[in-house]
């Protein structure tokens, strides 16, 4: 739907085609076309270059002065530059088909979008951050009007389009929704036009609009990027700006026009300040694109068949001479892929040396002790006067049909209303008080034992002078929320349906990883059943119609769910903080736990189940597959050791990368390595192939028994793992990983050790590594979401190698 809309908002630009091509045009498009392409806007004269970092300017500038001199200036093509789209005179409407799955009411499948381009110049720092809060308003949290309103509405499942979108040269506006009854597709678009043109006469709730002022100035303050490094986060931001000719630093500098931007709102009134600019760039908009996307089931087999029909027309057109060219062509082609690159041309990358790297883990200070009896785990970090904390609760006494509920007893929580606050003004109190609540299952395997890792985790973080609000907002989303909304029940069942079918077609991978889990270990078998894969999605079917049917017993089941959950035994807290804000979160800990249930625990739950380890084939309407295979290795003996990182790496990285991806023309190609749960997993994205793909997989055990590879190109393998283990984490990361290595059992001499494995890995490891691959290639279990006819021909090839069930 993206690229739809994208083609209709912009259709005189380079934005109005396919980023990644068009599939049924590629090709036609020939060799020395695509050299031309490279050449004209891949010179380095089309390049903006960053640096980040403490060292030397001087040596920076001297790499690269070398490197640059290596062009010709005076080739240097400056082809580039994107002009902006004009803005129409009127609106358009489109309609196109998609692919989708014979299941169903079709009439209840269709999607409408409607999409506005907002501005045919460069707006300024102040306006652009005023639409940021705008956006946040109408669509930022559950809470906000025009999201609740279209959910509230019963005229579609789930949100699609995502507010406005400032990363091109000219900002969007998308808003609709999904699983559309045919007759109710005008009905959205008047939805959404009337809300809006509502809340700019009304203007927003005082609290809102606080709420989200909050919430984004907590946001840019604490500029917290994640498990992503600052500096690229900070030149993707400037990106934005700096490639369309524009000042590189003027979006890295928000505090002045957001202090002018709250004065204005402090003067004028919030709806003095938003609503011209609903009015100017959507509501009087004429550049706006409405898209109806409607179900067709024949659409995908269609397109294979044109694609069929034009590639024999192709053959008949060639001479034998012809043939014998394209074979010999297509040979040299493949042994080019899959020939690896020679020592000398792997050496001229610069790169670190062993010597360069640490010998210690990066250790999080970590101080153990309790509060009324529960234990608090403590991190002394500089966290620029934020609070980070964690609450964690056992979910082991949980019964076992009662699993598959917990992630919309989840979003109940925070997403239902208490006695006092409708859910509306329960989110705007978080969003006032804190920088965020979230609620959330964590299940893993813990290495050693039967018995899985399941617990509840609550985050939240606040400044430092809000913790006694952090902690008072924890309690009430915990303990306060009602449970007993029926409507908006079924709203997040849906929503999650929905969600569900997306990540089926555009991120099956995931999908197929989820069910091999499922297979191979306990831990695998709740996560799946519990959000993670097919299992939750027939749960979910079923669960639409049980909430008509039987709504008193699923309320019920909601606060069982709660009862077995919150107790101050088996409790335990994670903080990190500075060691004064640390220190004065006790108290508000202490009075937290008092108001917790002090019950016992109840004796935990039997959960001794799996899927049986049968091959399996998810259909889906699409053209391509996602392509997974699994073994636990420790079943088959394996002990583990920290070279297994650097080999898996390794594999993903050569391996997979030129058989799979290279050669085999998948978008995607990888392994991983669970160290808790021993299993052992490869997995496609976005393939052309099944098979093919799987005897890839099943020949890693002998292209690592055969392989041969100097010590540079060993340490550089080691030292790719070692940046993946030392990824970069900002202070709350820290903090929680702290926890998440508690919970597991992983002791830093555990992780001193296994550093030391990881940078002696010897080239005799990747070896010995080919035997334990032959468990994968024997005993694995496969897991594919795929197309039809893929499925089918694997079937033919190898007699019902594939258990076959459809998915959507």
């Amino acid at each position: 739907m993206i690229c739809d809309f994208h083609k209709a908002l912009f259709p005189d630009n380079t934005y109005g085609v396919d980023s990644g091509g068009d599939p049924r045009v590629i090709p036609s498009l020939s060799f020395e076309e695509f050299k031309e392409f490279h050449r004209k806007f891949y010179h380095p004269s089309n390049a903006r270059i960053w640096f980040y970092g403490d060292d030397d300017p001087n040596e920076r500038l001297r790499i690269l002065s070398e490197y640059l001199n290596m062009f010709d200036a005076s080739s240097a093509p400056h082809e580039s530059r994107v002009e902006p789209q004009r803005l129409f005179s009127e609106p358009v409407r489109i309609i196109e088909k998609y692919p989708v799955g014979e299941d169903g009411d079709l009439k209840k499948k269709h999607m409408v979008c409607v999409n506005w381009l907002l501005s045919d110049k460069p707006l300024d720092l102040e306006t652009e951050l005023a639409l940021g809060f705008l956006d946040h308003l109408l669509l930022g949290t559950p809470a906000s009007p025009l999201r609740k309103i279209l959910l509230e509405s019963g005229l579609g499942d789930a949100i699609v389009g995502g507010g406005i979108e400032d990363e091109l040269l000219q900002p969007q506006f998308s808003i609709g929704l999904k699983g559309v009854s045919e007759e109710n597709i005008q009905k959205v678009e008047e939805l959404i036009m009337s809300t809006l043109e509502g809340l700019a006469e009304k203007g927003f709730d005082s609290d809102a609009v606080e709420a989200s002022m909050n919430t984004i100035e907590f946001s840019l303050r604490e500029n917290n990027t994640g498990s992503f490094p600052r500096g690229l986060a900070l030149m993707l931001r400037s990106i934005g700006k700096w490639v369309y000719d524009m000042d590189p630093f003027e979006p890295l500098k928000y505090q002045k026009p957001l202090e002018a931007l709250k004065a204005r709102i402090a003067k004028e009134g919030s709806k003095a300040v938003f609503a011209p600019l609903m009015a100017e760039y959507i509501l009087k908009n004429p550049h706006r694109v409405t898209v109806e996307m409607q179900p067709d089931p024949e659409k995908a087999s269609r397109e294979e068949q044109i694609e069929k029909e034009t590639l024999d027309k192709v053959k008949a057109s060639m001479t034998q001479e012809d043939l014998a060219e394209l074979a010999r062509a297509t040979h040299e082609l493949r042994l080019k892929q899959e020939t690896p690159d020679p020592p000398e041309a792997l050496k001229s990358v610069p790169s670190l040396s062993l010597q360069d790297i640490p010998r210690e883990p990066v250790l999080v200070p970590t101080e153990i002790g309790d509060v009324n009896g529960v234990k608090v785990l403590r991190h002394n970090l500089f966290t620029n006067d934020v609070l980070y904390a964690e609450v964690v609760f056992n979910m082991s006494s949980l019964k076992q049909e009662l699993l598959p509920l917990v992630p919309l007893f989840c979003q109940s929580l925070l997403e239902m209303g208490t006695k006092d606050l409708d859910f509306v003004q329960l989110n705007q109190l978080i969003g006032r008080k804190t920088g965020g609540i979230s609620v959330y299952p964590f299940i893993s395997s813990v290495r050693g034992k039967v018995d899985p890792c399941t617990k509840i985790i609550v985050r939240g973080k606040a400044m430092s002078q809000r913790t006694e609000d952090l902690f008072n907002l924890i309690n009430r989303v915990l303990q306060d929320v009602q449970l007993d909304d029926q409507k908006r029940f079924k709203q997040f069942v849906s929503q999650s349906r929905s969600r569900m079918e997306n990540r089926l077609r555009g991120s099956g991978h995931s999908i197929a990883a989820a069910r091999m889990g499922a297979k191979l270990n306990i831990a695998g078998w709740i996560s799946e059943q519990m959000g993670g894969g097919v299992s939750y999605l027939e749960f979910l079917k079923g669960l639409e119609d049980q909430v008509e049917k039987d709504w008193p017993q699923i309320s019920s089941s909601l606060e069982e769910i709660r009862k077995s959950l919150l107790s101050k035994n088996g409790c335990l807290i994670n903080l990190t903080a500075d060691g004064k804000n640390l220190t004065n979160a006790e108290k508000h800990i202490s009075k937290f736990l008092d108001l917790l249930p002090s019950t016992s625990l109840v004796e935990s739950a039997a959960w001794n189940a799996q899927l049986s380890r049968s091959n399996e084939a998810f259909v889906v309407p699409t053209q391509v597959n996602y392509v997974g295979k699994a073994a636990n290795l420790y079943e088959a003996g394996y002990e583990f050791e920290g070279s297994a990182y650097v080999i898996s790496n390794y594999i993903s990285n050569t391996w997979l990368w030129d058989r799979v991806r290279v050669s085999g023309g998948a978008y995607g190609g990888f392994c991983s390595f669970d160290s808790h749960s021993g299993i052992f997993s490869f997995l496609s994205y976005r393939d052309p192939n099944l098979l093919k793909t799987l005897d890839v997989y099943d020949g890693t055990s002998g292209f690592l028994k055969e392989l041969e590879m100097d010590e540079d190109a060993l340490t550089k393998a080691i030292i790719g793992t070692i940046g993946d283990v030392d990824s970069y984490q900002l202070p709350d990361a820290k903090g929680y990983s702290s926890l998440l290595r508690h919970l597991l059992g992983v002791t830093d001499e555990e992780r001193q050790r296994r550093r030391a494995e990881i940078l002696s890995t010897r080239l005799e490891d990747f070896k010995k590594f080919g035997d334990v691959m032959e468990a994968v290639k024997d005993k694995g279990v496969v897991v594919a979401v795929a197309s039809p006819d893929d499925v089918e021909a694997a079937n033919k090839e190898r007699s019902n190698f594939l258990e076959v069930k459809k998915a959507l």
